[in-house]
């Protein structure tokens, strides 16, 4: 025996010593180990000039000189309706300029990256180039719709999205006054937007409309300022650090770390061409110079003709003091504050620490007492029973409804498991605001893939009510809540298409997203069907009479309404401010990258609704009514009741939709989350109830 043991230690001694021997020879065969970046997330080295760029070509050193300016979507505040660049008659790139990829998300969120004709040259500035000029004579009917078309973007405040080295060109300005911080005693706070409008308006008052309060030129009444020329100041880090080079050769290649944007609206001057220029030459006075602006319908008079030139300035700025990993930091801090963020996570703290104590002393002194008492009783005693053991004969019968309520359950472990798996991911890192559309990819494919969860608790939930229909079972976890959900979104869709929106789905994405639900979620939902039915039913620790208990009168506030209303109002003060920023970075265009806040705000949100269940589920049972199920699932599902009120007015309040469409589309959408908000919150609550009414009939003697 020991001489058998003796060989089998030295023959795993020596395949480690061969697994060893084997390794190092890999790694001394296969040169420099290099780093990975995440997808979308590599950086660009950009040349001093064209000479290193073809002394760099091909190897690990490459480097280009050319930065092309990318176009995102327009949108507005004021309208849900996004729209591409190419819908309206701005300058437009060349055949030979491609767009770059986008992904599932990006195109389910509307994006629609565009090149441009803003092509710039790196380390060379650039004064007032022209980029193309667009006439116009209101005479003509296609002329006169472009120019009510950018009108109507002007009335709107349609927004431009430009993007460079997958960086987003930010318009930064003052929001607080010189003067106002002078008395506050604080430098003036800095914003920095992501996007830049297309104009301004100033209506027949002379009441300045949102960024033409910018210059005083912008005050003719009934006017559609048009900005027409930009200044872009590009920053680039050329540290030796971040390259990775030697000082001396730091200099050759750099990295962008900053691109922001001062839009202007003038009207350009041309300058004869001399002898050795090719073309005339712009003159744009942006201090003096007079501003270009589309007359309204009150002006009297109004010429008939219009010549509208796009033009730019470009210049580099070296900034080693930014370094290539934290270029957006200066876009993030001009967000929303952290300091609202503890705030909230405070807020949220000590609402969780009230009902745990709450709940610790029903479990520890109210409950405990309660089991001892019962257990101590002798037979004759307990032919008086009172309190929550009263019913431990009807506390497990099956709820009404059973097939839809485990069809709930299973959709609702999906979207809370896809939610936590999501938040790891992006606190990570893999799902940065710069890695665009990763988001939203990342939850459809793992929301698809867990459809083997949802048909695993649904069929064994459904099995433990005493279902026998599980073929019906299987179908309604299939289709109900993703049927329901997809029906909303492509009649929403169908609003897009009518109104010419970029927001509009290709039909292409729609087979693609309906082949991810029938040829990917569908057959994992069946799968895991039939592994919960194959499972035996969910013991309960008391049996059930077959003569179910009469329930006696409820008092107001132990009825079910009232108790599933009052059970979503802790909830909801627990995620109501970060429900803020949420929707911010939803509707106002606003990147949200705080996931570790979310994440302990998600957490948290799970333990207030178990909490608050509980409390209320114990309650129920003491005044003798046994029917927890479906309640149980509602008074922590009313959080989304509250969610929906709360939406409504953020509408009302930061957003100024108008159109019909906008409005519907806003519904529409608010009603698909509020749809996911109620399965989460009302599964937690379902289950942490579950455990509750197991644990504490398990510990009781029952004759």
């Amino acid at each position: 025996m020991a001489s058998d043991l003796a060989k089998k230690d030295c023959s795993s001694k020596s395949n480690v010593q061969l697994i060893i021997t084997l390794g190092l020879l890999f790694a001394s065969n296969t040169g420099v180990v290099r780093g990975m970046y995440l997808p979308g997330l590599a950086p660009v080295s950009f040349c001093k000039n064209p000479t290193i760029e073809e002394n760099n070509r091909g190897t690990d050193d490459a480097c280009q000189t050319e930065i092309n300016i990318f176009v995102n979507r327009l949108d507005s505040l004021e309208n849900v309706l996004p729209y591409d660049y190419d819908r309206y008659d701005f300058c437009q790139a060349g055949e030979e300029q491609h767009a770059p990829a986008e992904n599932l998300g990006q195109v389910l969120f509307g994006e629609r990256i565009r090149p441009s004709p803003y092509v710039f040259t790196f380390n060379k500035n650039e004064t007032c180039k022209e980029v193309c000029t667009r006439k116009y004579n209101t005479d003509t009917k296609e002329d006169k719709e472009k120019m009510n078309l950018i009108k109507k973007g002007v009335i709107f405040n349609y927004q431009h999205h430009w993007i460079l080295d997958n960086m987003p060109v930010t318009w930064c300005y003052d929001v607080q006054m010189e003067n106002e911080a002078e008395i506050a005693g604080e430098q003036p706070q800095k914003y920095c937007s992501p996007g830049f409008p297309i104009g301004c308006f100033v209506d027949q008052t002379t009441d300045r409309k949102d960024a033409c309060v910018i210059d005083q030129r912008y005050g003719t009444a009934s006017s559609y300022y048009i900005f027409n020329h930009v200044n872009i100041e590009i920053e680039f880090h050329t540290g030796s650090m971040e390259a990775g080079k030697t000082a001396d050769k730091a200099w050759e290649v750099a990295r962008l770390v900053r691109a922001r944007i001062t839009p202007y609206s003038i009207v350009q001057t041309k300058n004869k061409k001399e002898k050795d220029e090719d073309e005339d030459t712009l003159n744009c006075d942006l201090e003096k110079g007079a501003a270009f602006f589309f007359p309204g319908q009150q002006v009297k008079n109004p010429p008939k003709e219009f010549e509208l030139t796009y033009s730019y300035s470009v210049s580099f700025i070296e900034n080693d003091e930014i370094f290539w990993a934290s270029r957006w930091d200066y876009v993030l801090e001009s967000m929303p504050h952290t300091r609202i963020q503890w705030f909230s996570i405070t807020n949220s703290l000590v609402i969780v620490l009230f009902l745990t104590g709450m709940v610790a002393m029903i479990l520890m002194r109210t409950l405990h007492k309660d089991i001892a008492r019962y257990n101590e009783m002798d037979s004759e005693e307990a032919q008086e029973e009172f309190g929550w053991k009263l019913v431990h004969g009807d506390v497990f019968r099956p709820p009404r409804k059973g097939m839809l309520l485990s069809v709930l359950l299973g959709t609702g472990t999906q979207i809370i498991m896809m939610t936590f798996i999501t938040l790891l991911f992006a606190c990570i890192g893999f799902l940065s605001p710069a890695n665009r559309g990763s988001l939203m990819t990342a939850s459809l494919f793992i929301y698809v893939f867990l459809g083997f969860l949802a048909g695993y608790v649904a069929a064994r939930m459904y099995k433990t009510f005493g279902g026998e229909r599980w073929k019906s079972n299987v179908i309604l976890t299939s289709f109900l809540i993703p049927g329901i959900i997809f029906g909303i979104f492509f009649i929403l869709n169908l609003i897009l298409w009518g109104e010419g929106s970029s927001a509009a789905i290709p039909f292409s994405t729609l087979i693609a997203v309906l082949a991810l639900w029938f040829c990917i979620s569908t057959p994992l939902v069946f799968i895991g069907s039939y592994f919960g039915f194959k499972q035996r039913p969910m013991e309960f620790p008391v049996r059930t009479n077959q003569i179910p208990r009469q329930i006696p009168e409820q008092t107001f506030y132990t009825m079910p309404i009232p108790g599933i209303v009052m059970g979503g109002i802790l909830p909801f003060g627990c995620i109501f401010i970060q429900l803020f920023f949420i929707l911010n970075s939803i509707w106002s265009h606003q990147f949200y990258y705080m996931f570790g806040f979310l994440a302990l705000v998600a957490l948290i949100l799970v333990v207030t609704c178990s909490e608050a269940t509980i409390l209320l589920c114990y309650f129920h049972l003491c005044t003798e009514d046994y029917q927890w199920w479906w309640r149980s699932f509602l008074t922590s599902g009313f959080t989304a009741f509250y969610f929906l009120i709360y939406c409504i007015h953020y509408s009302w309040s930061r957003l100024e939709l108008h159109g019909m469409a906008s409005r519907v589309l806003y519904i529409g959408y608010t009603a698909i989350m509020v749809m996911l908000f109620f399965l989460f919150c009302g599964t937690v609550g379902f289950f942490s109830c579950f455990w509750f009414v197991m644990m504490i009939y398990s510990v009781i003697k029952v004759d």
